[in-house]
């Protein structure tokens, strides 16, 4: 017997399968792209206020480098059709706003809990976004098989272990240097 056309098309369900895994691919890139623009808000202000010093300069560096990677993913997104959320970038700017007024009463100098308090959330942000590399990679989507994603997650490891040695010399200052006779 010969099959028409319409007995290939997909199903209502296989349609309402592919519907829901658009809508969480999209809630996924769009919850990684809103930690990214928090934690550019945060080196963003970082670098600015140790800019001329070495911390200026290292804060510098990483900004530019999550910044490469923040237009990678928005590269990605683009290339799948997924839109930007802007209330979840604003929701993330907010976040941040809060999270580092916890942080200022903790110090923002390289002696201070606040400074590794910032980097160890750094740190963490950058895990998630080596996840999401290896994530994208392990999904195999065919629209994105230009992406070296094994080089996406070797870079975040290597910002991983740019920050995690400033974060133990931070560490070594602030828990060495606290008066322990109290």
């Amino acid at each position: 017997m010969w099959k028409i056309a319409s007995d290939f098309a997909p199903t209502k369900r296989a349609q309402v399968v592919k519907s829901s895994c658009v809508k969480e691919l999209d809630s996924y890139l769009n919850d990684h792209l809103a930690g990214s623009v928090s934690a550019l808000e945060l080196i963003g202000h970082w670098a600015h206020v140790h800019k001329g010093e070495p911390l200026g300069a290292f804060f510098a560096e990483c900004e530019a480098k999550i910044k490469a990677d923040q237009d990678k993913l928005r590269d990605v997104m683009r290339f799948l059709g997924v839109e930007e959320s802007k209330v979840r970038q604003a929701g993330a700017w907010v976040v941040e706003k809060v999270g580092r007024a916890r942080l200022m009463i903790a110090g923002d100098g390289p002696d201070s809990l606040g400074f590794v308090l910032t980097l160890e959330g750094l740190i963490m942000g950058i895990g998630g976004k080596k996840l999401l590399w290896r994530a994208l990679a392990a999904a195999k989507l065919p629209q994105l098989n230009g992406y070296d994603f094994e080089e996406l997650q070797r870079r975040a490891q290597e910002q991983i272990e740019r920050i995690e040695a400033e974060r133990m010399r931070a560490v070594h200052k602030v828990f060495t240097a606290t008066d322990r006779s109290q």
